[in-house]
């Protein structure tokens, strides 16, 4: 399940990154993937800019990237390296929990956020992947997360079939 067949070409720009997962704008938090290799490791880029609706409450005069948002941008940095694996392509991967999570830096509008995901375990329906997001080469934030794939796929809310 875990075969690699299909090639994609770098970078993947974020229409590339739309077939591939399900999120749309304002939610879309990957710009670019710049380094793939499906079910090992997936490097991303999210440029912040100062239009983006979460910046008008978070906060006023003193825009700051929530580090929730953070954390969502290596999520799906880390769903583009597990979804482009043959047996996955197509499927909806949910966030099962974080772990480890450390804050080490603001994010603002003009900064580059670099996301880098690596699988540490995926088997069946259940994985577990370590992200560190930099800017500038310093550590924004990293965690450990670990995603479900469940066997239900209708996106019509209800419980999850894990």
């Amino acid at each position: 399940m875990t075969t690699v067949t299909t090639t994609y070409p770098l970078p993947l720009e974020a229409a590339d990154v739309m077939g591939i997962l399900p999120h749309r704008y304002p939610f879309l938090l990957v710009d670019r993937i710049v380094e793939l290799e499906p079910g090992v490791r997936a490097v991303g880029i999210k440029q912040v800019t100062v239009n983006e609706p979460h910046f008008t409450g978070h906060f006023p005069g003193r825009p700051i990237m929530p580090g929730v948002l953070m954390v969502e941008a290596l999520a799906q940095t880390a769903g583009v390296a597990v979804l482009t694996l043959d047996g996955y392509r197509g499927k909806l991967g949910l966030f099962a929990g974080i772990d480890d999570c450390r804050f080490r830096r603001m994010v603002v509008p003009g900064d580059t956020l670099r996301l880098e995901v690596t699988v540490e375990k995926l088997r069946g329906m259940f994985g577990r992947l370590r992200g560190v997001a930099t800017v500038e080469s310093e550590i924004a934030v990293e965690a450990t997360i670990s995603i479900v794939i469940p066997r239900d796929q209708q996106l019509d809310g209800g419980a999850i079939d894990a």
